[in-house]
């Protein structure tokens, strides 16, 4: 079975939309690594801060398949694929990493570029899997994660994960 890493996140309704995200990867996918959830600022446009999370999962479908639940799961939540690149999101699931896949087409890129480059993905996927190597660069999560943690850019610990996720 292959190992995924998807991050979770919102800034509307956040709470409940995160919470019906983790129960639906776990109906979905079984059991579930999840991160601490953080809060960010909104990227790109003035908003709500997010919610934001990584979640590991094991499964034997094909990548695309995943991809198309992950987008299922946040049509479930109202998310509308026409809405603007940087606006409110009831719920953003992005695939990060499909084991040790690299593609590039029309409908997916894995890894997705957000692993380098924001804290929000960063330091999550660290927290959970600090020893996994990026498919493309060989380096640790944990290395692309350090420096930005140290900026302090990286959010703040929300509340207890196990109460939100719950």
């Amino acid at each position: 079975m292959i190992r995924v890493y998807v991050s979770v996140g919102s800034n509307v309704d956040r709470e409940t939309n995160v919470r019906a995200a983790v129960a639906a990867l776990r109906a979905e996918f079984g059991s579930l690594v999840i991160s601490t959830v953080y809060a960010s600022r909104a990227i790109g446009f003035s908003g709500e801060d997010f919610y934001n999370l990584v979640v590991g999962f094991r499964t034997d479908q094909p990548v695309h398949a995943v991809l198309e639940r992950l987008r299922g799961i946040e049509a479930e939540r109202g998310r509308k694929r026409s809405d603007s690149r940087f606006g409110p999101r009831t719920l953003d699931i992005d695939l990060l990493l499909y084991g040790d896949l690299v593609l590039c087409d029309d409908k997916v890129r894995v890894p997705r570029e957000e692993i380098k480059r924001y804290a929000f993905v960063l330091g999550p996927l660290a927290e959970i899997a600090g020893e996994l190597r990026h498919p493309e660069t060989g380096r640790r999560s944990g290395a692309h994660a350090g420096p930005v943690c140290v900026a302090g850019d990286r959010g703040h610990v929300l509340i207890d994960v196990d109460r939100l996720v719950a």
